[in-house]
C-alpha cells in the first residue's frame, strides 16, 4: 500500500489515481483468493463483451473458482 500511495501522486490526475487504486485493489484481491491475476483479466476481459451488466459480480476475483 505505501509503495501505491506514492506512485498515485504520479497519476497524473485525481481520477487516473482512482484507476490505479482499484486496479492495485482488483489485482490484491486475486492474490488473496489464489486466482492468478493475469490469467483472471485475460480471462474477464475476453468474457465482458457477453456477459449481462446485472451479473457483473459473477467476475470478481472471489466469485471464481480457485485455480
Amino acid at each position: 500500500m505505501a509503495i501505491g500511495r506514492k506512485n498515485y501522486l504520479f497519476a497524473g490526475s485525481d481520477r487516473g489515481a482512482r484507476h490505479a487504486a482499484l486496479m492495485y485493489s482488483l489485482l490484491g484481491t486475486c492474490k488473496l483468493h489464489g486466482v492468478e491475476p493475469f490469467a483472471y483479466l485475460r480471462d474477464v476481459i475476453a468474457r465482458i463483451p457477453e456477459h449481462k451488466a446485472s451479473k457483473l459480480n459473477e467476475l470478481l476475483p472471489q466469485s471464481l473458482p480457485v485455480r
